[in-house]
């Protein structure tokens, strides 16, 4: 059961169902408008109806049943690899080719069955389709990330991720040099106006994207960066380097896997550093997943590029 108050503190004039979906990611748009109309949410406590326009000043209060999808999730046995757990948080080094939930056309196998196996208390912790999930990586990005094994966990490291006060630091192999050592990429993201299976900075819906890099090292072709993203974009680290002329080696749905693709295994992109405050201690805590082997590897044949 979601049970959440809000109060509306600018002048968006956002519709209430669109108003709740940002702040409530992980409940479904449809979850929203169903609890709309059966009476679940209420605006300055009146029924309200899903269309309705909120104006600065509105108090919402939400009651959501946090039902599971249809097929609900079994629990399987998969490898995890936890490099810190204790009664509140698990971090773990994720390997590439691993999916994080069921999403469209992924019923099974995902990080999340894995985790019900491993902690079954997790089954009530957050969303019931992505339990425990506060963050993701790609199926294709392996490395650092932390997952809630408490509903307060859960809440407070939503809350750092809102507020931008969990850092992440990525290393990814870009084609090509950069002039500047150190920068910044500004470049609004949202879902492509032709292809809407992808991201871009071609979007009707823009929002802000923020990435910051710095040069660790360069080789003949390729350019091994630090990237630390400001925002949380879907696949925003990969369309901002595309976006700037180097794709990340081996990212066939972006542009870095073309022209050199037998040179590159995998997409080069590594959650490499997650530093955040332990829920329940405040105490601050920075974790790091080395290079898998295949990414040193990738290094190695770069260096011996003449």
């Amino acid at each position: 059961m979601i049970e959440k108050k809000f109060r509306v503190e600018s002048s968006s004039h956002d519709r209430l169902d669109l108003f709740l979906k940002k702040r409530l990611p992980e409940v479904s748009r449809a979850q929203i408008q169903k609890a709309i109309r059966e009476g679940l949410v209420l605006v300055n406590g009146h029924r309200a109806r899903p269309g309705q326009r909120l104006k600065v000043g509105d108090e919402i209060n939400l009651t959501l049943a946090d039902s599971a999808p249809e097929d609900g999730l079994q629990p399987e046995p998969i490898d995890l690899n936890p490099i810190f757990e204790d009664e509140h948080i698990i971090v773990l080094d994720k390997p590439p080719g691993l999916v994080v939930h069921p999403g469209a056309g992924v019923k099974r196998g995902t990080l999340v069955h894995g985790l019900l196996n491993r902690y079954p208390e997790m089954a009530t912790v957050g969303s019931a389709a992505r339990p425990g999930i506060v963050h993701r990586l790609d199926k294709d990005t392996s490395g650092v990330m932390v997952v809630a094994r408490t509903q307060t966990a859960y809440q407070l490291l939503r809350q750092q991720f809102e507020e931008r006060s969990i850092h992440k630091t990525y290393l990814g192999l870009a084609l090509g040099r950069f002039r500047q050592k150190k920068g910044t990429i500004d470049l609004p993201l949202g879902r492509h106006i032709h292809h809407r299976e992808k991201i871009s900075v071609r979007t009707r819906k823009p929002r802000v994207a923020i990435t910051h890099y710095e040069v660790l090292r360069e080789f003949k072709e390729t350019t091994l960066l630090a990237l630390r993203p400001i925002t949380g974009r879907t696949h925003q680290l990969r369309v901002h380097l595309s976006a700037t002329g180097h794709p990340l080696a081996g990212d066939t749905r972006y542009g870095g896997g073309s022209r050199p693709r037998t040179r590159f295994s995998r997409l080069f992109l590594h959650a490499w550093k997650l530093r955040l405050k332990h829920p329940a201690s405040g105490q601050e805590m920075e974790f790091e997943s080395p290079l898998p082997p295949e990414l040193e590897k990738i290094l190695e044949a770069e260096a011996a590029l003449k």
